[in-house]
């Protein structure tokens, strides 16, 4: 893969095909990039209709010659996908690019299985199909720093094409952020929806965020929600946090309470103002 213009066009496949790697799909086809799929589904049609070739065979995925595969699976069906591939077949020199939502992971996974002379670029694309729906101008596109030639292909894609706002760090930056932020996002999501929260006729702004942010969690799975607890080591840590300041806030309010019922009891000719 040379390290020409931003227009030279690559040979890019995809493993695993769902939602998230379709949305990725189109805006890598519009930029003139051919791309290739395969996946434990049927995605043949939707393929067709996007123009994409899909690989039933996965050992004929890996001899299609491709500069770039990029790792779509879900976070807790990588290993299970990637173990039994005949990475033999490859016909290059490889760059994989993992996109899932944990980062630790899937490097360490990767480095365990690929051959020794492919390169692994960990990257995680802060939006998906709802908040990229616009184009991905100015949105957050998080890579581990690498070789130069695995930065020109995140920069030829992302960056001069799409203008994502591109930050490096290492990939246990990003899961002790990861946890912080988008596992404990998804955590509140999850909490709202076992309360079965709704709109009401007197919602307060606050509140119509809680259900915005309730619908936005929920439309992905538990599979993938799990996967952001199960596969980053700093996840269970945040639970913990969350739960221990619930319980803080819990101790004041019903220590508020007691002084209350206190005040409550005193008669009122015997209140001080």
């Amino acid at each position: 893969m040379s390290t020409g213009a931003a227009s030279t066009n690559l040979k890019i496949g995809i493993v695993g095909f769902g939602n998230f790697a379709q949305f990725l799909a189109k805006t890598i086809i519009k930029q003139g990039h051919s791309l290739t799929a395969t996946s434990r589904s049927d995605y043949s049609q939707i393929c067709l209709n996007l123009g994409v070739s899909f690989y039933k065979d996965v050992e004929a995925f890996l001899e299609a010659d491709n500069d770039v595969v990029m790792i779509c699976t879900s976070i807790l069906s990588m290993s299970e996908v990637m173990k039994p591939m005949p990475l033999h077949c490859l016909q290059r020199p490889t760059l994989f690019v993992d996109v899932l939502s944990v980062k630790e992971f899937p490097k360490n996974f990767l480095l365990q299985v690929l051959p020794e002379e492919s390169d692994v670029l960990c990257a995680h694309p802060m939006f998906g199909p709802e908040s990229g729906k616009n184009g991905w101008k100015d949105l957050t596109f998080k890579s581990n720093r690498s070789f130069s030639r695995l930065f020109w292909f995140a920069v030829l894609v992302l960056k001069k094409e799409e203008g994502c706002r591109m930050l490096e760090m290492s990939c246990e930056e990003h899961d002790k952020m990861a946890a912080k932020s988008q596992f404990l996002t998804h955590t509140i999501g999850r909490i709202l929806s076992e309360m079965e929260i709704k709109s009401t006729p007197v919602n307060t702004k606050g509140f119509e965020t809680l259900i915005q942010l309730k619908e936005n969690t929920t439309k992905d799975s538990f599979d993938l929600y799990s996967g952001l607890f199960l596969r980053n080591r700093f996840a269970k840590q945040e639970l913990e946090n969350l739960e221990l300041a619930f319980k803080k806030v819990k101790q004041k309010l019903l220590d508020r309470m007691i002084d209350v019922q206190d005040i409550d009891d005193v008669p009122l000719s015997q209140r001080v103002e």
